[in-house]
């Protein structure tokens, strides 16, 4: 039978209707869809992949390797709007206070703000002594030139050479065979050696990027690299730097781990050269091939702060930075305050960070789902326990708490995001906030009561409550019906003649008709309970609890009863500063929350 979303619904999709594959398993019904997968080689058939027997699956990330943020250049060349100077040095100012000691700063030869930015540097004395500036350079005489010259007066220079080596790209973007682009890689080599040569006193380091590494031949990468680092000099005190990039990404991040470690294992020199990697995103795997990278031999990442660049993007630094800081590794850069990262970024690259990045974004450590923020609620409480037996600030015992990978406090993010009410929302995360927000400890007892309070609010509006707007619904169902209620105590007094024997009377006001009450009990709250019997109000408290809302003596109390009145259930709650009062009020408010029970 034809479905009945075929050619309606959705017209320009089409349900994949492929026969069946003949070993599909019973339990997959998916068939073959119409896209034209086989115009496309798997990555086996477009490079040789050399290395059989890999290391890096057995070795584990130990420390963070040198970071080098691109933003400057390859993720404002990504930028449908490029930064001015002034948005540049701001970008610059923060990356230098966040510890990065190495940043590519522009294409000087591409435009003249790239040109200007770079003079500013070397002019206005921003760079501090230990930071070295990198700059980008094609493999043209004329184009290096420019560049030297933007360099004149920087205390340490790292020139940028690249020039793409994939047979795709000799073949279709350079026109050139293999010799000859080896030949031009050399020949530009040289002049930028001659070029920094010139520059007396300067200190000039190089780097080369064989762009599309992953796609080129492992066998000319070895000969191009290994023939500059002799070119070009290179010591243990001087090193070059090699730096591989998975210009487009086209295969699963193992692959690229592979093509690293045979570079690893194989470059001549190995101890004078630096071995740097520079991950794009077209798979969504970038985190993963720099992550691979590094084990496989890399010691030197590029990339961009949130992932900016080309087509989906560089690398994620911050990410990268991270997910060593969750695995107990120092990440040798600042991000304690990531909302004034974020903030920069945004301003300086005029994209949003996404609700959702990792560890960036307004919502990664938001919790609507019920399971999960009762899950967060205990484990925040558990580690404040912990921390405490330990002698240890909370900030600084170690974490293990359910859904969180890092403590929040660590990127400067307080704990009112983590918990947030909408429709999926659990009586823990609700309970959480009013604690947390308004020192209310709601019995467990009273928990799924106001849950669903909270769902038929959100269900109606369809909308999310703020810790303020959570206090509010509270108040005006458990709070308020005390006071604004059709039956209301007035000028009462609770005595205690004699041990154990409690008296209440009062003025009770039943739509607006007064009567006097009075009961007795083993307690103020038996004793009410008693009165309000006298006038038809049959009512039996089944639990009671209250606590202070904060510390010292003037601290409000809240009181929280549950009620049978006339045979149906509820909960009240009361706040007073006299423990008594609020009581009382609670009791009230359990009744009125009936209805009108009083004849």
């Amino acid at each position: 039978m034809e479905s009945p979303f075929s050619g309606t619904t959705f017209p320009t999709l089409r349900i994949p209707a492929g026969d069946l594959p003949a070993d599909a398993p019973r339990w997959n019904p998916q068939r073959p869809s119409a896209m034209p997968h086989q115009r496309y080689l798997p990555v086996q058939e477009r490079v040789a992949l050399p290395l059989t027997d890999r290391t890096w699956p057995s070795r584990n990330l130990e420390r963070a390797p040198l970071w080098v943020p691109v933003d400057l250049r390859d993720g404002n060349q990504a930028l449908a709007e490029p930064m001015d100077t002034a948005r540049k040095r701001r970008f610059f100012d923060l990356l230098v206070t966040m510890g990065f000691k190495e940043i590519e700063v522009g294409y000087p030869s591409a435009s003249q703000t790239d040109f200007d930015f770079v003079r500013h540097l070397a002019e206005s004395g921003a760079v501090p002594d230990d930071v070295t500036i990198s700059v980008f350079t094609a493999a043209r005489a004329d184009l290096i030139d420019r560049t030297l010259a933007s360099v004149v007066g920087l205390p340490r220079t790292l020139v940028h050479l690249y020039t793409a080596t994939a047979p795709t790209w000799r073949n279709v973007v350079l026109g050139r065979s293999r010799d000859e682009v080896h030949r031009l890689i050399r020949d530009a080599a040289t002049h930028v050696l001659r070029g920094a040569e010139a520059q007396a006193g300067a200190d000039i380091r190089f780097e080369f990027s064989p762009e599309v590494f992953n796609l080129t031949e492992p066998d000319f990468v070895l000969e191009v690299c290994n023939g500059l680092t002799e070119l070009w000099e290179a010591s243990p005190d001087r090193p070059v730097v090699h730096n591989l990039p998975a210009t487009v990404e086209i295969a699963t991040p193992n692959v690229y781990a592979d093509q690293i470690e045979y570079m690893h294992r194989h470059l001549a020199r190995r101890e004078s050269v630096i071995l740097s990697v520079h991950p794009h995103n077209d798979r969504g795997t970038g985190v993963a091939c720099a992550e691979l990278a590094v084990l496989a031999g890399a010691q030197r990442v590029e990339g961009c702060l949130f992932g900016n660049g080309e087509r989906t993007g560089n690398v994620d630094l911050v990410t990268l930075a991270l997910n060593l800081h969750a695995q107990g590794v120092n990440p040798m850069v600042d991000l304690s305050d990531i909302d004034a990262v974020r903030e920069v970024v945004e301003h300086c690259n005029r994209l949003p960070v996404h609700p959702r990045h990792p560890y960036g974004g307004d919502l990664v450590h938001t919790a609507f789902s019920g399971t999960h923020q009762d899950a967060i609620s205990k484990g925040l409480t558990h580690h404040a326990k912990q921390a405490a037996e330990a002698g240890l600030p909370v900030e600084l015992a170690p974490w293990s708490v359910p859904y969180l990978p890092i403590d929040p406090a660590d990127i400067g993010r307080t704990y009112e995001a983590v918990i947030r009410i909408n429709s999926q929302s659990g009586k823990g995360g609700i309970a959480h906030l009013l604690r947390t927000h308004h020192g209310l400890d709601l019995p467990q007892a009273m928990r799924p009561d106001f849950s669903r309070a909270v769902q038929r609010t959100t269900d109606t509006t369809g909308q999310e409550l703020s810790p303020k707007e959570l206090f509010e619904l509270f108040r005006t169902t458990y709070l308020s019906p005390a006071l604004d209620g059709p039956v209301r105590l007035d000028s009462w007094s609770a005595t205690e003649p004699r041990p154990g024997e409690h008296h209440l009377t009062g003025v009770l006001h039943v739509d607006g008709a007064e009567r006097t009450c009075r009961g007795t009990g083993n307690g103020p709250l038996a004793a009410l309970a008693d009165a309000l019997r006298t006038l038809g109000i049959d009512i039996d408290v089944l639990g009671y609890s209250e606590h202070s809302t904060t510390s010292g003596p003037d601290s409000p109390a809240v009181a929280y009863v549950e009620c049978r009145v006339n045979g149906v259930t509820r909960w009240g709650a009361g706040w007073d500063t006299s423990v008594l009062t609020a009581s009382v009020h609670a009791v009230m408010a359990a009744v009125n929350r009936v209805g009108h029970p009083a004849s």
